[in-house]
């Protein structure tokens, strides 16, 4: 069905009205928002054992900018510590969650400092901030899959490996 601008505005209105029903998303459930806000303080904490304790042991995480998929909380644990040695003041902003069912998604910025080794690059000390949206799988209150989509090339630019855009 395609959608036509109606002539008359209050048919507009009521059309406006209809389709909000039918986008209307369920709230997020207070567990899973709680679970979503707890993990982001835990990325936040730096505090990489009670961060991993998030994730189920049968964990699979998949990151745009690794070549293979980390693995249970062992994965997430290198992952993240991999990321907090890389930039010792990591700070994740949540921008929105979206939940339905037993995914979450979380739409995020990120800044910190670039002091140390990440994706084989040698630390620049430049100020980075980079956008990216990460989907969970959820399972008994725990994530059992993720997937992190994030600026790489946002990254790469704000270290001084790729020009600015213009």
């Amino acid at each position: 069905m395609i959608w036509q601008y109606p002539a008359d505005r209050r048919k507009l209105r009521l059309s406006l009205a209809t389709a909000a029903v039918f986008f209307w998303v369920e709230p997020m459930s207070k567990p899973t928002r709680e679970l979503i806000d707890d993990l982001l303080s835990a990325w936040n904490s730096h505090d990489v054992g009670h961060a991993a304790e998030f994730y189920a042991s049968d964990y699979e995480g998949v990151d745009v900018s690794q070549s293979a998929p980390h693995h249970g909380q062992g994965g997430i644990y290198q992952m993240l510590t991999t990321y907090f040695s890389a930039f010792p003041d990591l700070h994740f902003t949540n921008e929105a969650t979206i939940v339905e069912g037993d995914r979450a998604v979380l739409i995020w910025n990120a800044d910190g400092t670039h002091l140390g080794r990440v994706m084989n690059i040698p630390p620049s000390g430049h100020k980075i901030q980079v956008r990216g949206v990460t989907v969970l799988t959820l399972e008994k209150s725990k994530v059992r899959r993720a997937l992190y989509i994030w600026d790489v090339a946002g990254l790469l630019r704000n270290i001084g490996l790729l020009p600015e855009l213009a």
